[in-house]
């Protein structure tokens, strides 16, 4: 017989399931596959993969050097086309999507952020912000508000708008990138290792950017070899050899937590990382 303490956390955790289980779908991949050919050798680097992206979770992709993540994020994201396969946003099938259309879908829908920032020297920073604004708004002062804004909101000061990226440090330009990204309220976000080349300091202010930015409803797909990266998804993916060989879904990150660092060593190890 259970008590009534112990029902009450099976009912719980029932709730919680029935909630995961309710999200909507927002990007799904069937069969998917992808073949690099050079001269006469042939490298599968996805294969037949399936994979279902939920809206409003923090998706990590984890897994060796040349495992496909990267791929895989470029394939999801509309950046490039598997060899076979499909890849549907809600309804639409956005594998037979003209170039022109698949960058109509990405300025639409998606933002990105790379290790590298790609940021335009010759411009400062607000410019930087605003030149991809330019692609959805058209009131340039409505524009420079929300830019402004949104670079506040992660620690920039006036002072550092009027910057370029080179008189900037690697954390103040990665968050100028983010913001970037953002822009346009992109439904989903894509990061391919944001934090690769920064310091553990800028590393951890970029995760809480990020962590807060999901905190609020975004959708994020994000690829990482580091652990503390991990740590901030509610969802964890592990790739081998362009196969997801196993996956672990945990609660929305709240802050620093042992037993979730414990919980994702240890299925880390499982894999073999």
């Amino acid at each position: 017989m259970q008590t009534m303490k112990e029902k009450k956390e099976t009912d719980l955790q029932k709730e919680d399931v029935q909630i995961l289980n309710t999200k909507e779908i927002l990007l799904e991949a069937k069969d998917l596959c992808k073949t690099f050919s050079n001269e006469s050798i042939q490298q599968h680097v996805l294969k037949n993969l399936n994979l279902q992206i939920r809206k409003g979770d923090f998706t990590v992709i984890m897994g060796d050097s040349g495992a496909g993540k990267s791929t895989l994020l470029y394939a999801l994201s509309g950046m490039d086309r598997p060899s076979l396969g499909s890849v549907r946003y809600g309804t639409e099938d956005i594998t037979g999507y003209s170039n022109d259309q698949l960058a109509l879908f990405r300025r639409k829908h998606c933002g990105f952020v790379f290790q590298q920032n790609y940021l335009n020297d010759t411009m400062s920073v607000l410019d930087n912000v605003m030149v991809s604004g330019f692609l959805k708004h058209k009131d340039r002062k409505a524009l420079a508000e929300k830019s402004k804004k949104l670079l506040s909101s992660v620690g920039l000061d006036e002072n550092t708008f009027r910057k370029f990226p080179s008189q900037l440090s690697g954390g103040e330009q990665q968050r100028v990138a983010l913001i970037r990204s953002v822009i346009n309220d992109p439904e989903i976000l894509f990061a391919d290792e944001p934090t690769g080349a920064l310091n553990s300091q800028n590393t951890n202010a970029i995760l809480d950017v990020l962590s807060e930015m999901n905190g609020r409803g975004q959708s994020i797909v994000m690829v990482t070899h580091a652990l503390a990266a991990a740590e901030r998804g509610n969802r964890i993916l592990y790739l081998r050899d362009g196969v997801i060989c196993d996956e672990i879904e945990l609660d929305p990150y709240s802050g620093p937590d042992k037993d979730r660092h414990q919980k994702i060593r240890t299925f880390l190890s499982n894999m073999g990382w």
